[in-house]
Order: C-alpha cells, then sequence, then structure tokens
C-alpha cells in the first residue's frame, strides 16, 4: 500500500510517499481502505513536531478519514467487512489502509457519501463539540468567529448559524472574511490591519460578543477577549498564529467571563458517547442538505505534501481532502 509518510520533522515539503507492507488487524483492530482524508492546520504542526501530540517519526499525517472495512481483528463486532466508516485519529491517516480500534470508528448513514464525511467529521465535530458543550451557545446569541476562511473556522459559522446565533466572521482579510457569507454569516470583518475589539463592538451595538471561537491565538485572541459581552466565553482551540497568548486575568474577571478550552481529541477518548450524538447530530444536517462546507481542493495521496504547504501557508480556505483509494469519487 501508500502511505504519505513524515520520516523527520518540519515542513511540510518533507514529506514523502512510501510503499508499506499491507497491515492486518489484531485483536479488537479493523482495517480500513481510506477513500478521503481530511486535512487539518493541526497535521501541519504535528508534522513540525509544534503539537501537543508528537509522534515520533516516521508516521502518517492526517486525522480523520472516510472508507469502507476489509477486515476485522478478534473479539470486533461492531462492524463488518464491507461496512462504510468515519473516523477521527490524532495522526496516521494518509495511507491507503489503516488499522484502527473498532471502538473508534463510526458506520455512515447510507446517505452521506464518503468525501461530505470526511469533509464534516473533524472540523464540524470539533466546532460542536465546543459551541454546545463547552460554550453552551444559545439561539440569538451572538458569536463572533476568528479565522473563519480556514477548515474549523468556516464550520463554526455554519454550525453557529444552524445553532440560531448570530454570527460575526473575522478573518486576516475582508476578502477572506467575506466568502463565510455563504455559509450564514450576518457581518463579516477583517483583523488584518488590527481593531479587531473595536469592529466587534461596533457590529454588536457596544454590548460585545457572546461568544468567541478562536482557533488563531496572538494577539488576535487578546483583542477579541476584550471584546467578549458580560459574561462571554472565549473558546481556546488552537494557535494558527503561532503563539500562545499571555492573557491578563483581570479582563474575564471584570467581564463576568469565561475562557474555556476546547481540546476536540481527548474529548473523543474520554467522552465517546457524547461524541457519537454529536456525530448523529452532524450527518443528520449532512443528509438533510443543511451543512454548508466549503472545499477548498481535492488532490491526490501523492500531492498530499503540497496540500499540507499550502494549508501551513495560510492559503487554503475552506477543506482541503486527499482521495487515497480507486473507490473514492
Amino acid at each position: 500500500m501508500k502511505a504519505l509518510i513524515c520520516d523527520r520533522l518540519g515542513t511540510p515539503d518533507l514529506l514523502t510517499v512510501a510503499d508499506l507492507p499491507e497491515p492486518r488487524p489484531g485483536p479488537g483492530e479493523v482495517a480500513v481502505a481510506v477513500a478521503y482524508v481530511g486535512l487539518n492546520f493541526h497535521d501541519t504542526l504535528i508534522v513540525a513536531g509544534r503539537h501537543v501530540v508528537r509522534p515520533d517519526p516516521p508516521f502518517s499525517p492526517g486525522s480523520e478519514y472516510s472508507g469502507v472495512v476489509t477486515a476485522v481483528g478478534g473479539g470486533v463486532a461492531s462492524v463488518a467487512v464491507g461496512d462504510r466508516v468515519a473516523g477521527n485519529e490524532e495522526f496516521g491517516c494518509a495511507r491507503e489502509t489503516i488499522i484502527v480500534r473498532a471502538d473508534r470508528v463510526t458506520r455512515l448513514p447510507e446517505d452521506v457519501p464518503d468525501r461530505q464525511a470526511a469533509t464534516v467529521l473533524v472540523a464540524y465535530a470539533t466546532a460542536y463539540h465546543a459551541l454546545v458543550q463547552r460554550a453552551g451557545l444559545r439561539a440569538g446569541e451572538t458569536l463572533a468567529v476568528l479565522g473563519a476562511a480556514g477548515g474549523v473556522g468556516s464550520a463554526a459559522v455554519d454550525v453557529g448559524r444552524l445553532l440560531g446565533a448570530r454570527v460575526i466572521a473575522c478573518a486576516s482579510s475582508d476578502e477572506r472574511a467575506g466568502a463565510a457569507r455563504a455559509q450564514g454569516a450576518e457581518t463579516t470583518l477583517s483583523y488584518g490591519d488590527g481593531g479587531i475589539k473595536e469592529r466587534i463592538k461596533d457590529a454588536t451595538g457596544g454590548r460585545g460578543a457572546d461568544v468567541v471561537f478562536d482557533p488563531v491565538g496572538g494577539d488576535v485572541a487578546l483583542a477579541a477577549v476584550r471584546a467578549l459581552a458580560w459574561e462571554g466565553r472565549h473558546l481556546v482551540v488552537g494557535f494558527a498564529a503561532g503563539t500562545v497568548p499571555a492573557l491578563p486575568l483581570n479582563i474575564p474577571l471584570v467581564k463576568g467571563a469565561s475562557v474555556v478550552g476546547v481540546f476536540f481529541g481527548e474529548f473523543v477518548r474520554r467522552e465517546r458517547e457524547a461524541h457519537e450524538r454529536n456525530l448523529a447530530q452532524i450527518f443528520d444536517w449532512a443528509r438533510r442538505g443543511e451543512l454548508r462546507p466549503r472545499v477548498h481542493g481535492v488532490v491526490p495521496l501523492d500531492e498530499g505534501a503540497a496540500a499540507l504547504t499550502e494549508l501551513a501557508a495560510g492559503r487554503v480556505r475552506g477543506k482541503m481532502l486527499l482521495r487515497v483509494s480507486g473507490r473514492a469519487e
């Protein structure tokens, strides 16, 4: 089988494609012929050795996949050969066949295609977990989404709309932010030249945002915390800007606000049943045509290094997918 391989930590252009022996599942495991892999910004951090998850090379990047079960190990009864499934791992999915624990795969509804499943699995599940379980976002509240042009940011815009929030999409330029209007953002703002606190305040009549969804970090995060409303919630999702801000704790104090961590991978590991319920809602939206995911591009496995290079450079708007197997359409 072919696999995208990180032999040494660094930039995505160092990745190579290698031929590896076809793996076989052990007890409690299944083999999945991968159709699509959804790429995310955190894949570039893992490849660089700058993520909280730090595997030793060699390994494959890629944290979400869709495909079909081709073999099952001993003791597996939850899925069978031929089942269409999807799932997420911390890394290791960018290869033609993966071995995963059977209790970490989700059977796909018949009317949710492989490509759509890989498009929404991690980004939408992260956004849903953040906005529902962590922030308790309520219909009618104002949600400001930083990094709204990216994969998880654009998903948060879409989920926020479906939850009944008024969504303010924020990105590094007016053009990037404006693309979120198609997903239901009522207001779009640029923070490329500063002033995001004042712009969020102006857009909310001086009140501020009830919830900030923040996969960016850096100075933008500090400005957005200052733009929270009374009892607002700032969701710490990631640090795409490359720096972790030092937050003056007097800001949440005087606002009665909360700064809330969102560690999606650990949530999936610790609260699998809740994650499955979240996915059921997301797939229900998908089958009813209510999601508006933005797909930047679909490229073959051989072009995985180039795709991750585009992600690392911030040139991807929405979701980037790898088409892995011949069954992918």
